[in-house]
């Protein structure tokens, strides 16, 4: 049945038992036909919250779902106390069953309503949730939202959710009992979950295509299993510790952290000198994620980041992290893989988790020799490893002349306190000293490298000469973004087109990055002369 015959037939008892008097319907029907492109399910599932005698529910069933679809209608029909209630209730029932449409009716209010059919959506294995929501069970403001958030929450990404009555002009809008306040907390509420729809703030229907994903957990007692864990999650909480010199790359290492990894996050990041032009170019680099938050974290008043430079950074944020897990990444990584199974990690008691150090896997000459972890990932029981946080600020101030400063001190200071995690989540060295061999790396399994989860670009910024020209380690280690780039290394392709996702797009073809290769060159010959000249004096 096309929608222009159901329009014919609205206004009559010819076929379904509508009261002319009460058609406040179907004006509507040009609109919402304009929204059918929108659902892609070939059999739709529609939820009406206020069906009166069932206009706009038939219009749905005898169009949007003509060929496949069912309609699930709520409406109290005044607790079938009153005559009126359960003639509209009658009308209905008759109206929605001569469609001869897969059809369901709720009598009772919303609330509890909107409950059951949670409990069971939540408990079907596939095919949850509605593609079309249309709220219009009450004028008033509370009762809006509260349908509204409950309704939310069976609404599938791509719904299209639809509520009446935003522009009723018989309460004023700021009143209680009109349902604009209502709809207007929602919107605010849920900024980022969806798109307008509708053309303009006159228009009486308020239409949203929802964005975000479905959820409807937590409010109801049973589920599987796995639903029921990715409820109960806060998500993970990623932390960065940078200054302005590295927000381009912290950029890279977000934005790709997010791409990658669904579900909620965090992102929490150590301000260690970012100016607020950075700031804002990270923010403007994420992905438009409702379930991402970023946090600046100020640091802690007499940081050791203050005292001893940005290698204190990585110990003052387990004092200012407002969490109990955190996973930390270097602003020097690629992510491209889920983070998901990386933080769900078991440490097994321990205080951190972490990956081999590729360059140096039983340490080097300022430590004692033993197992030697890479810094750039830690995942990290904060609970745990701040029960002796001031005996490592006391070490971290005590180390003075050590080459790898805040990764030696954390090596020692967690010694026997650490769990091992695979090198996929720290991928160090590749193409360059991890394609050598010693006694020492030949016993790692570099082969967890080949498809990394997080790419790791260790080395200088800007190599200085000696670096450059060692024949010991050829490719010498850089990172792609310094004037040498990051020769032979399998991944700096894949860095740059992360880069070119962010605030920071088009910077390798700018004339200020080739300005600064050149005269960051330039530098590194200069200081090299300078060292050999006082040298040889």
């Amino acid at each position: 049945m096309s929608a222009s015959t159901v329009t014919d037939l609205s206004a009559s008892t010819n076929e379904y038992e509508f009261t002319p008097t009460q058609d406040w319907f179907t004006q509507h029907i040009p609109s919402w036909k304009s929204l059918f492109p929108f659902v892609t399910s070939p059999e739709p599932r529609i939820l009406e919250i206020g069906s009166w005698e069932g206009r706009s529910a038939v219009f749905l069933l005898t169009t949007l779902c003509a060929q496949g679809g069912e309609i699930v209608c709520i409406d109290h029909f005044d607790l079938m106390r009153s005559p009126a209630g359960r003639e509209r209730h009658r009308k209905l029932l008759q109206n929605l069953s001569r469609t001869g449409r897969p059809c369901r009716i709720l009598p009772q209010f919303s609330v509890p309503a909107l409950y059951a059919l949670l409990e069971e959506e939540i408990a079907r294995d596939v095919g949850a949730g509605f593609d079309w929501v249309y709220v219009d069970g009450s004028h008033r403001a509370d009762d809006t939202l509260l349908d509204a958030e409950l309704a939310w929450r069976l609404a599938r990404e791509g719904c299209i959710f639809i509520f009446d009555d935003y522009n009723w002009p018989e309460q004023p809008i700021e009143s209680v009992h009109h349902p604009r306040r209502g709809i207007d907390a929602f919107l605010a509420l849920h900024a980022g979950e969806y798109v307008h729809l509708s053309k303009n703030a006159e228009q009486y229907q308020m239409v949203l295509r929802k964005t975000s994903e479905m959820r409807i957990g937590f409010l109801v007692e049973q589920s599987a299993e796995q639903r029921l864990a990715s409820t109960l999650s806060l998500g993970i909480y990623l932390v960065l510790a940078i200054n302005t010199s590295y927000a381009m790359a912290a950029a890279v290492t977000i934005r790709s952290a997010i791409k990658k990894t669904m579900g909620r996050m965090t992102i929490y990041i150590v301000d260690c000198g970012i100016c607020a032009e950075d700031k804002e170019k990270i923010k403007s680099s994420l992905p438009e994620r409702h379930d991402v938050t970023l946090v600046f974290l100020d640091l802690p008043t007499g940081s050791l980041t203050a005292e001893l430079g940005i290698s204190g950074a990585k110990i003052d944020m387990m004092k200012i992290l407002p969490v109990e897990r955190a996973l930390y990444l270097d602003a020097d990584m690629l992510v491209r893989r889920s983070l998901e199974e990386l933080w769900s990690t078991d440490l097994e008691g321990s205080s951190i988790g972490a990956a081999m150090d590729v360059g140096f896997p039983m340490g080097h000459g300022g430590v004692s020799r033993g197992r030697y972890f890479n810094a750039g990932m830690l995942l990290i029981d904060l609970a745990k490893a701040r029960t002796h946080l001031p005996e490592l600020e006391a070490r971290m101030r005590s180390t003075k002349e050590s080459h790898y400063r805040d990764q030696d001190v954390l090596n020692v200071h967690f010694a026997g306190d650490w769990a091992e995690v695979n090198l996929s989540w720290n991928a160090q060295g590749l193409g360059t000293y991890a394609e050598i061999g010693s006694a020492d790396r030949d016993s790692l399994a570099l082969g967890d490298m080949k498809d990394p989860g997080v790419v790791h670009f260790t080395g200088p910024v800007h190599p200085d000469l000696v670096a450059v020209l060692n024949p010991f380690v050829q490719p010498y280690t850089s990172k792609p973004w310094g004037y040498a780039g990051a020769p032979g290394h399998p991944f700096k392709d894949e860095w740059w087109g992360a880069l070119n996702e962010t605030a920071w797009t088009g910077w390798q073809g700018s004339t200020q990055y080739h300005e600064m290769c050149e005269e960051e060159k330039q530098k590194a010959i200069q200081d090299s002369i300078t060292k050999f000249e006082t040298r040889v004096q």
